[in-house]
């Protein structure tokens, strides 16, 4: 369906909505201007033909080409046979989707702190709906969880204060108790009146796969749940730091194991880290900073393909789009 399928005015335009029917449209970068009534469908501008013609990006969620090594905001595709799989991943949970997209496009005009608390708000909301539910009925694993007594270390050294995520056994999965030490250890070195370097890192083979799968969904008041990730943001707090803080990034990054990281001033990845936000395939945008920290980094347009897509971002291709700042190997 594009467009001119449908009426220009107000009723018409609210068919382009997860509620209307058609959360995506697919439509010619070049050509497309976005209308002036309000539509919240996904909108993916595209570029056949790779002449990178001079779109005008807040008109689109997202803009592919076929030109190798487009700049920012574009993504290069080989082709376009994917594109049909980004738009169904759309439609599969269209909420989530569409939801990604306004957020992603009202938070980059606010400040991070701001941002952070737009995120969490929607994040409750797709917390409490249908898609979250489907995803969550069907997952299959074993809920019990078992996490270390000390799940972030502390190693001082002079003015320099090394944070180590400590749950190998389990990934360095982002358990409440895991960010909440993490919390309390920012926090700290926030308010030390020495101002360590703080250097954040993982142990193990990884530096975290996310939230721990096993606590998603056992959140019994959403409202409160939202009060809690706001006043506790591990990310809001890393970028709180300003120079002073760094993360090193090997192994696994996904979820929220990439977006607290992208918070940092300076981000060093090892060659062999990958990054990943899998949140729109569960029913949900990201909770931990992501539409906020990722998009900073990268760019909205970017960070809708990460989230659409799912595919994992190399370190190489991270280094490119500025995801992170280096790519070394681990001293």
């Amino acid at each position: 369906m594009t467009w001119s399928d449908l009426l220009p005015d107000h009723l018409g335009a609210d068919r382009l909505s997860a509620p209307g029917g058609e959360p995506v449209l697919t439509v010619d970068a070049a050509t497309w201007r976005r209308p002036r009534v309000p539509i919240q469908a996904v909108v993916i501008g595209i570029d056949r033909a790779g002449a990178l013609p001079a779109a005008v990006a807040e008109d689109f969620d997202l803009l592919l080409t076929t030109a190798t090594a487009a700049p920012r905001p574009w993504v290069s595709v080989g082709s376009f046979a994917r594109v049909d799989d980004l738009a169904d991943a759309v439609r599969a949970n269209p909420l989530a989707a569409t939801i990604a997209a306004q957020i992603l496009r009202l938070t980059v005009r606010l400040p991070l702190a701001d941002a952070l608390t737009v995120e969490s708000l929607a994040y409750s909301a797709l917390l409490g709906g249908a898609e979250f539910a489907r995803w969550r009925d069907a997952l299959t694993i074993d809920r019990r969880l078992t996490t270390p007594s000390d799940p972030v270390a502390i190693e001082r050294s002079g003015d320099r204060l090394v944070l180590t995520l400590s749950d190998p056994a389990n990934r360095n999965a982002m358990t409440a108790a895991m960010r909440e030490a993490l919390h309390e250890a920012l926090a700290n070195a926030l308010d030390d009146p020495t101002e360590p370097e703080v250097c954040l890192r993982g142990a193990g083979k990884c530096f975290s796969t996310g939230g721990a799968l096993a606590e998603f969904g056992t959140a019994r008041d959403l409202a409160e749940a939202h009060a809690v990730r706001t006043l506790h943001s591990c990310a809001r707090a890393l970028d709180a730091l300003g120079a002073r803080g760094t993360v090193r990034l090997h192994g696994a990054c996904v979820g929220s194991g990439i977006e607290v990281a992208a918070a940092a001033h300076r981000r060093i990845a090892a060659p062999d880290a990958w990054f990943q936000l899998p949140e729109i395939s569960m029913g949900l945008i990201p909770g931990a900073g992501g539409t906020a920290t990722v998009a900073r980094a990268v760019g909205r347009h970017r960070t809708l393909w990460m989230l659409l897509s799912g595919r994992r971002i190399r370190a190489d291709m991270a280094l490119d789009w500025g995801l992170v700042h280096a790519v070394e190997d681990d001293p």
